[in-house]
């Protein structure tokens, strides 16, 4: 193998080399669709790299994307960190696996290294061996580096092209795509877990139609519609910053929060082009999935040739609709500039579309904290208990805590008592940004 094809993704089994306690892998074919298990799965194509101290894995664009602990004080061995392509390290952990199932949808938990809506508590990355890990992964590649010193052109070329791409060049790569979405993507549909969160932001609209009070995710833009010339922009450059390890990739994002509302031409015209130009459907990884937010009002407004449309595109879509409440007086308490009607109007429509249409399914979001009414409850009971004629899975209905950085045992009885009472799917938003 030549340091030329490299970079190409070869048909031959992964490869391993070693020397003296250290091992390399290139080429893993790892699994080819995202698994709801409980021990350690990885998707897609990577190398690996393993030492006494830890196992490293890189992308095909020799970029680091996991490391696991192998040291006797590692928090567990069965959880790793992973890298986003947003830069941030997060930390998936079992919780014990109990529970985390039950609230997440999940056997594993995403712990962020930012202030967000923690369900479960616990605190890995204050833990001494993954902040060690986190500091010195760059040394310990490069003392594998020198081990393998006077081994293949093969080895050396991609240990030496990994060291190359450390630190500062990660933070470089995560700054370009936070300039093709035109900054931070601030909170993520909850329904990307299904994909590990593994997505491309695809930007086609800016802002959205309500400036909700209780809100600490959206920004201030008003909404406004991307063009197609800007579209076309986005998927070039995301197709030149992802590179070879754009095969690793098979879903999108569309933005910001609330892409919905945007004109139905725009939204198949944008979920085409990046079907087409992003070789989505042709990803390593089976299928595809479209995400994306809208809100009641959007979802209100949306002629059936959309979702008619979106049925005929290749893949999934998700649509997550903001629904907060269906208590009018909370619903004034959150700044949320809608009416109880509008609200049962568009659970009803969720319904119908989701027995509908075989590859969309809407999803909605409900607020909850310690604060709110009883009313609030009542009503949203009233929705996913006593609207929904029998068990479905088809559906999800989160719950997006008010409070961030505040779990607690009292909050997750009050969720495992609605959750026994739905009919519904029921969840915990878990707030991630990219």
């Amino acid at each position: 193998m030549t340091k030329q094809n490299l970079n190409t993704i070869p048909a031959q089994r992964a490869k391993t080399y070693e020397s003296g306690s250290d091992r390399v892998t290139l080429f893993i074919n790892g699994l080819r669709s995202y698994q709801k298990v409980s021990y350690p799965t990885q998707c897609g194509i990577y190398h690996e790299v393993e030492t006494g101290q830890a196992t490293l894995h890189f992308n095909l664009n020799h970029e680091i994307i996991r490391l696991i602990g192998k040291t006797k004080d590692w928090p567990h061995p069965q959880e790793w960190l992973k890298r986003t392509i947003g830069n941030d390290w997060i930390y998936y952990s079992t919780g014990g696996y109990t529970g985390v199932f039950e609230t997440t949808g999940e056997f594993y938990l995403p712990n962020l290294p930012y202030r967000t809506n923690n369900h479960m508590g616990g605190k890995p990355h204050d833990h001494e061996a993954v902040n060690q890990l986190l500091e010195f992964w760059p040394e310990l590649l490069h003392k594998s580096a020198q081990t393998f010193f006077h081994s293949s052109s093969v080895i050396r070329s991609f240990l030496e092209r990994a060291q190359s791409k450390a630190t500062t060049r990660l933070a470089e790569k995560a700054e370009g795509l936070h300039q093709i979405s035109e900054g931070p993507i601030t909170v993520l549909p909850p329904d990307t877990r299904h994909v590990d969160y593994q997505i491309l932001p695809l930007n086609i609209s800016q802002g959205c139609l309500y400036k909700c009070s209780f809100c600490r995710v959206k920004n201030n833009h008003q909404f406004q519609e991307k063009s197609a010339a800007e579209i076309d922009q986005q998927i070039s450059a995301l197709k030149e910053l992802l590179a070879d390890d754009l095969i690793n990739f098979n879903s999108i994002f569309l933005g910001q929060h609330d892409a919905l509302q945007a004109d139905p031409e725009l939204i198949y015209y944008a979920v085409e082009q990046a079907q087409l130009r992003l070789n989505l459907t042709r990803s390593y990884l089976n299928g595809s999935s479209t995400f994306l937010f809208g809100s009641v009002s959007s979802l209100l407004g949306a002629d059936q040739k959309l979702f008619k449309a979106l049925e005929q595109l290749p893949g999934y879509t998700f649509i997550n609709i903001g629904l907060e409440s269906a208590d009018q007086n909370t619903l004034d308490h959150l700044g949320k500039p809608i009416t109880t009607e509008e609200v049962r109007s568009a659970f009803t429509k969720i319904q119908e579309i989701n027995r509908c249409y075989p590859t969309i399914e809407i999803t909605s979001n409900f607020v909850t904290d310690e604060s709110l009414p009883e009313d609030h409850y009542t009503a949203m009971l009233e929705l996913i208990r006593d609207r929904v004629e029998r068990p479905t899975l088809k559906g999800c209905i989160y719950l997006s805590p008010l409070q961030f950085g505040q779990p607690s045992r009292a909050k997750l009885f009050d969720f495992y008592k609605l959750k026994r009472l739905s009919r519904l799917p029921l969840f915990m938003y878990t707030i991630q940004r990219l």
